[in-house]
């Protein structure tokens, strides 16, 4: 049976001869004392659970607190490779515009080059053409002052051959002028 503080308030003991009846008394006490010690068991299992309990949530807010932190710290370490990435990102790309540039430059410089050097061929071409006429007609102006002379001499051939006192054609004498030794 369960004592409750209702029941050892209004508890009351047989009377005897010298006062109250010991034995139920002495009973009384030993239920009180087991059901006292029942509940001090029973306080100190649920104090050890209860310490248990806090313990596994004090675990949890530290895992908890953990978590965050390295959440938090994944977090930093993703944004600094972010603009660690970001940062080589634009380097490479300055770099890359930059040797493009460069690239650009030197193909325009050595397309002036080559338009310069077919250019200089173009006149070296057109000074050759120039001389080349020059020289013919330097050779034909020869040719037509060769050919005053040529008429004449050719003539004086025309006599050499049909002369009768030229023999047996032996004495026949060439006569080749050469218009360049025309003096």
């Amino acid at each position: 049976m369960k004592i409750t503080p209702i029941d050892i308030a209004h508890k009351s003991f047989g009377k005897k001869m010298m006062g109250l009846d010991t034995d139920e008394v002495m009973d009384f006490l030993q239920q009180v004392a087991a059901q006292m010690e029942a509940l001090i068991q029973d306080r100190n299992s649920l104090k050890e659970a209860l310490r248990e309990k806090e313990l596994s949530l004090m675990e949890y807010k530290e895992r908890d607190q953990v978590l965050k932190e390295t959440i938090a710290t994944a977090t930093q370490m993703a944004d600094r490779l972010r603009q660690d990435a970001e940062r080589e990102a634009k380097l490479i790309t300055a770099d890359a515009n930059q040797k493009a540039e460069i690239i650009t430059r030197d193909s325009r410089d050595s397309l002036k080059k080559m338009y310069q050097e077919v250019n200089d061929l173009k006149r070296a071409r057109m000074q050759f053409e120039a001389n080349l006429k020059a020289l013919a007609q330097a050779h034909l102006s020869l040719l037509e002052q060769g050919e005053k002379y040529m008429p004449q001499m050719h003539l004086q051939n025309q006599t050499f051959s049909n002369n009768p006192n030229s023999g047996t054609g032996n004495n026949t004498r060439s006569t080749n002028i050469s218009p360049l030794s025309a003096e």
